[in-house]
């Protein structure tokens, strides 16, 4: 019994102590370069670039979009990614508008897209969902067809979208079907040929190669910290950089 209690106390310790008790080897912001590839070159976004100079994106999403529980709004993935486009895209008008929302599910989600898209349509969606689906046991078939739903009506007004998946934190490691979920995100984004950012297994390798809950996510197990929304936000950026830039 002690032996197998003990994974379960060593992440309960993980989350209560500072991230200052760690070494800094532990805490560096880190990716498989495999990870970081999303699937799509993003040809809305390039045309946005070659053509108006111009990009602007949606970040829609739950709390990990609007940044709960972050000590600076700056920190947030949107701000992050904002600012590391603007660095590496000058001379491009670069707007990241932030679309969260704590609490949503893909079906306000997908409705609130609805509207945000029809007023002012963007090149490029990050749509970030799938934990608070895991985390409620949303049945499969109404996430899969909410998420369906809501990359048809983006995809019908020309623009790209970027998936970004569930979080590894205890709060979503505990759920079943959490592997099943991910699992219905990568298969739509082939289905709609739009990019997958897999934070679950960017986050889920962080952890398996030493890094504890306690550096990338809140004493609450669910969100993420300072560094856990900085660090997504640095390897989006990565990523949408490599779609834009690659062949």
């Amino acid at each position: 019994m002690r032996l197998r209690a003990w994974p379960w106390l060593v992440a309960a310790l993980a989350l209560l102590l500072p991230a200052s008790a760690f070494p800094q080897s532990m805490v560096l912001c880190r990716a498989k370069p495999e990870l970081l590839e999303l699937g799509s070159s993003l040809p809305a976004s390039r045309k946005a670039i070659a053509e108006r100079k111009q990009l602007r994106i949606i970040a829609l999403g739950s709390s990990s979009t609007s940044g709960y529980g972050v000590s600076n709004p700056a920190y947030a993935y949107p701000a992050q990614l904002k600012m590391g486009l603007d660095k590496a895209l000058p001379g491009i008008d670069v707007d990241v508008i932030n679309r969260g929302i704590d609490g949503l599910d893909v079906e306000e989600m997908a409705a609130r897209m609805q509207a945000d898209m029809k007023e002012n349509p963007a090149s490029l969606v990050v749509w970030q969902t799938g934990t608070t689906a895991t985390i409620r046991q949303m049945p499969l078939d109404k996430f899969t067809a909410w998420l369906r739903n809501g990359l048809a009506l983006g995809k019908s007004l020309g623009t790209d979208f970027v998936l970004m998946n569930l979080q590894y934190v205890p709060a979503v490691v505990a759920a079943p079907d959490k592997e099943v979920y991910k699992e219905a995100m990568a298969a739509a984004a082939r289905e709609y040929n739009a990019g997958l950012f897999s934070r679950f297994d960017i986050m889920r390798n962080w952890y398996q190669d030493g890094m504890p809950y306690a550096q990338f996510v809140q004493s609450d197990g669910l969100h993420l910290n300072d560094f856990g929304q900085k660090c997504i936000g640095k390897l989006l950026t990565r990523s949408i950089l490599n779609s834009l830039n690659g062949p």
